[in-house]
């Protein structure tokens, strides 16, 4: 029988770029936050006997998602069975995959960096087998920067590539509503940019500092690659005393940072993780509007006083100036349902903004779809996915 995976999306609340690092990467201090809107993974697999080697099928409902060894997806599956076979060498079988998309393809929302968790747990599902916590996390890095992220879930803290993890205390469930221009932002050209940009000023551009431009975009003093563990460790500190929470503490790829438990009960995989935040989780969801909005208001404070708001923006938005109007028609400053945070994701193209109420956010849509652009933008309404519900959601049936 074939295993369906719910592959959610991600929106990064803020982004800050430090300096290009020994292996050509730039390190990275991010705060992701995992949405419901989401792909389907569809698995099946069967292990096969005897000699020759795996083989693996993918097909999508998308024309431009590629079918191939290309496919994040894809790679995630074939590396994953040179190592589930262990000291025996490669475990054989053959797979198929199936994604239906429902994200955009390359547009800031980690869309193929969770079909590739996807495939990997419902891999794992089919052939009754499942790597340790810390390898499955290594494996994922390899894949790609943002896939580790997506065998966490909720609200995580990334720094390195974006792919060493800390597991932060949930975000109440927020209305989001994610804006798609129907224009692509390279991800190398806006790190191109950035590193001209840093160039000509002769030292980094972001982090903390004076300097405010507009919500939710800095430029100030530099974030470079020695404040950041203490960044981190400030950052840490004063996230988990604004939500009252002791935080999950995950150090990189050491075991406990999955949601995975033996079985894959998802369940259980949400009472794990609810034990390891030291309370349940079910204190957050029940929370009113106001206290939602007073913590969302806390992380925005706290993340422009820490450098997590989104350094691509300085460098996006002059090439792309119709993203910094979207951004602005989702703040909506001089209306009374303005938002309470509103950001490019990623290096884009998709923007978000998070909302009081699903009204505020519909009222902001309309501001949206009312505004002509160059190219066609598409919008949807979805909400923050705390840790315990992703998991809990996880396997679609």
């Amino acid at each position: 029988m074939a295993t369906r995976v719910r592959s959610y999306s991600k929106i990064n609340l803020g982004l800050g770029i430090g300096p290009v690092r020994a292996d050509g990467f730039h390190g990275l201090l991010t705060l992701y936050q995992t949405l419901a809107q989401c792909d389907v993974v569809t698995v099946t697999a069967r292990r096969l006997e005897g000699g020759g080697g795996s083989r693996i099928s993918l097909t999508t409902n998308h024309p431009f998602v590629p079918r191939d060894g290309r496919n994040t997806a894809w790679k995630m599956v074939e590396k994953a069975l040179e190592r589930l076979g262990g000291a025996d060498g490669p475990l054989l079988a053959e797979v198929a995959i199936h994604i239906e998309k429902n994200l955009p393809v390359q547009g800031g929302m980690g869309a193929g960096s969770a079909n590739a968790a996807a495939a990997l747990l419902g891999l794992e599902k089919e052939l009754g087998v499942a790597l340790q916590e810390a390898e499955r996390l290594e494996l994922a890095a390899a894949v790609g920067s943002d896939v580790p992220l997506f065998l966490v879930g909720g609200a995580v803290l990334g720094t390195g590539r974006g792919e060493v993890l800390e597991a932060m205390p949930d975000l109440p469930p927020t209305v989001c509503l994610v804006v798609v221009p129907g224009v692509g932002v390279s991800t190398p050209a806006a790190f191109k940019a950035w590193d001209a940009k840093v160039a000509e000023r002769g030292t980094f551009v972001g982090g903390a500092g004076p300097g405010v431009e507009e919500a939710g975009s800095v430029i100030g003093v530099g974030l470079t690659s020695d404040p950041v563990p203490d960044t981190l460790m400030e950052l840490s500190h004063v996230y988990s005393s604004v939500f009252g929470l002791e935080k999950v503490k995950t150090d990189g790829l050491k075991p406990g940072t999955s949601g995975i438990v033996p079985g894959h009960d998802p369940a259980e995989a949400g009472q794990y993780l609810e034990k390891k935040q030291g309370g349940s989780s079910g204190s957050l969801m029940d929370l009113e509007n106001d206290l939602a909005e007073s913590t969302l208001l806390s992380l925005v404070r706290t993340g422009v006083e820490n450098g997590l708001s989104n350094d691509f923006e300085s460098v996006v938005f002059p090439d792309y100036p119709s993203l910094r109007e979207i951004k602005q028609l989702l703040m909506g400053i001089e209306t009374e349902q303005r938002a309470l945070y509103a950001a490019l994701s990623g290096s884009g193209s998709a923007l978000f903004g998070l909302y009081r109420s699903i009204a505020d956010a519909e009222a902001a849509q309309r501001r949206v779809q009312a505004r002509t652009f160059e190219f066609g933008v598409k919008s949807f309404l979805t909400e923050t996915l705390p840790r315990p519900e992703y998991w809990a959601r996880m396997f679609a049936g």
